[in-house]
Parts: structure tokens; sequence; C-alpha cells
């Protein structure tokens, strides 16, 4: 796992010897909003976008969630890159070419350099690439949620879906913020630890976040009530890796998502969504963390289970009401 230090890419893992073992997850750098007039300079438009995504990262896979949930899989095309990560760093699917306006790239960093030559930072999934003016606009997968949830109605099959709307948002950011800390970068901040206090710390937290929502989802079908909301799907695509990753590589291993039962039958009801399960591949999954961290397991070892049954009836619907959206 590495970055690119002007432009140029370069194999290094995370200092965490500056930050007492803590892992410190770098903010995103390419930001530039896609809105439904273009008055940003970047329009809305059948075709004129594509997602890089690796189906192993959960902030890649709430995009392509979204994406399948609004309807826009005619509008916004995908790559999905290899998934063990190694020295190079996310490496393209073979026969992938560029061409149509999208870049000529082996590696994920040759897509970054064809935008900025002299960039530096981390090199992730998603990016969203616009084809006509041939750069990346945004690789920060929360504003390609948003962006895909309220900037694309016009050409989505599912417009009125809408994960956000103007009474829940406080609500939605609160929650997101929580979320994001304690648990979405909870786990990694417990797996990239690389001493036992910094360890301790993020995994107790975890767990106590986990056990809050447990109780919510006790009372609620939704993190929100009876409305499912940008929240819960940012929440699922953690959820839906913890036991066969997190649980084991990570060392999340004070409970297991299945001994949590609200929780687990939350994120079975979730995967359960019509075009949700489309977007799992726990092959990619379990191959691109048990292969990608060899400071973590250094024989690249992938276990064999656990055996999970997503597909296993959830009965949310029958012990919490719904409303339509």
């Amino acid at each position: 796992m590495g970055l690119m230090v002007n432009g140029q890419w370069t194999d290094r893992w995370y200092d965490t010897d500056t930050t007492n073992g803590q892992f410190i997850r770098a903010d995103s750098q390419f930001r530039r909003q896609i809105t439904a007039d273009g008055l940003t300079g970047f329009k809305a438009d059948t075709g004129r976008y594509h997602l890089f995504v690796s189906y192993a990262c959960p902030w890649a896979h709430r995009t392509l969630i979204v994406r399948a949930l609004k309807g826009l899989d005619h509008a916004i095309g995908v790559t999905v890159v290899k998934p063990v990560m190694l020295k190079r760093g996310w490496e393209m699917p073979e026969g992938y070419d560029g061409g149509d306006g999208l870049p000529k790239a082996f590696y994920l960093h040759h897509v970054y350099a064809h935008t900025q030559t002299d960039y530096s930072g981390r090199v992730t999934v998603p990016v969203l690439w616009d084809k006509q003016r041939e750069c990346i606009v945004n690789n920060e997968s929360a504003e390609i949620v948003r962006m895909f949830n309220s900037e694309f109605n016009a050409l989505a099959d599912n417009p009125q879906l809408n994960l956000y709307p103007p009474h829940l948002a406080k609500e939605i950011d609160r929650l997101n913020a929580e979320i994001y800390e304690q648990v979405n970068n909870g786990v990694y901040r417990a797996g990239f630890a690389t001493r036992q206090e910094a360890y301790e710390a993020a995994c107790s937290a975890l767990f106590l976040a986990l056990e809050s929502l447990e109780e919510q989802l006790s009372e609620n079908r939704y993190l929100l009530g009876d409305r499912i909301t940008e929240a819960d799907w940012r929440l699922f695509t953690t959820l839906l890796r913890f036991d066969s990753v997190y649980y084991s590589h990570f060392k999340c291993n004070l409970r297991r998502l299945a001994e949590f039962p609200n929780l687990w039958a939350y994120t079975r009801e979730l995967y359960q969504w019509p075009g949700v399960a489309d977007t799992v591949r726990f092959d990619h999954i379990k191959q691109h963390y048990f292969r990608s961290h060899p400071t973590i397991n250094p024989n690249g070892i992938v276990p064999l289970g656990p055996e999970l049954d997503f597909g296993e009836p959830h009965g949310r619907d029958e012990t919490l009401p719904i409303s339509p959206m």
C-alpha cells in the first residue's frame, strides 16, 4: 500500500510512529461537484461520468449501492480494479485499455497522475471520472453518494428515492459523523494500530458504538425510524464485512456481528434490498483484505470461513412498521 509524492508512486505504509500507534486517515483531495444545472462546470449527463471502484472497499461500495438504488447503471459506467492491492497499488482489470474519454492506465495511480501530474497523497477508490474533461471530478465517497442521490434525478430510473431528505439532514449528518469515527473508520483504527493502547481504545469505542446501535435498532427498523436513509447504507458496508474480515483480520473480536440480533437482522435486510446483493463480492472482499496487508497477515492466507447466510429471512418487517419512501 503506497502513495504518490509529487506525481511519483512510492510504496510506503502508513506512518504510525508519529501518532502513538494510531491510524490517521487523510482527507480526499478531489472535491469538485457535479450539479443538475452544470453551473459548477460539471453537468449531470448520461455517459459522461465513470466510476473506478473496488468491490472490496466499503467506501467504494457505498457509491455502487446508491448508483443501483437510484437506477443510474445506464448513466454511469464502472471499472472494477483487481481485488489484491500490492506494491503498485490498485491495478486495473484485465482488458482495460482506456479510450472513449477514459485514461490509459495499468494502475489507478496513473489515473491520478493524468489529472494532476504533481499529485501527492494516497490513491484511493472510489474515483469519479469525467470523460468529457478527462479528469477526476471527486474521490470522496460521501460526496459522490450525495451527487448520485440528488443531481442525477433527471437521468435516474428511481428519482423519487431520496436518501437525504431535508427534514432529516441534520440527524443524518450527526449519525454519519458518529458512525464514521467509531465504526466505519473505527475498524481501520483498530486494525492498523501499531501500539496496544491505540488498538484497545479504537476497539473499545467500536463495540460501545455497536451496542448503542443494537439498542437503537431494537426500537426502530432503520437508524432514523421507518425510513431508510444515506446513514443506513454508510453503516451497512462496514457491517457486511464485519464477521468475514474485521472480526479476525482487524482483531475486532469482542463479539461477532451475528451475536447482535438486531444489527445482524438489519444487515440481512439491507443486503436483500433489490439490487444490493449484485454489488457484493465476498471473493474480492476476502482476497483484498487478507492478501493486501502483509504487515498484518504476512503469509497472505485467506480463511475459508465464516459461513454466513445473508439471504436468511430477517424478520424486520414482521415486528417493526415501515412507511413508503
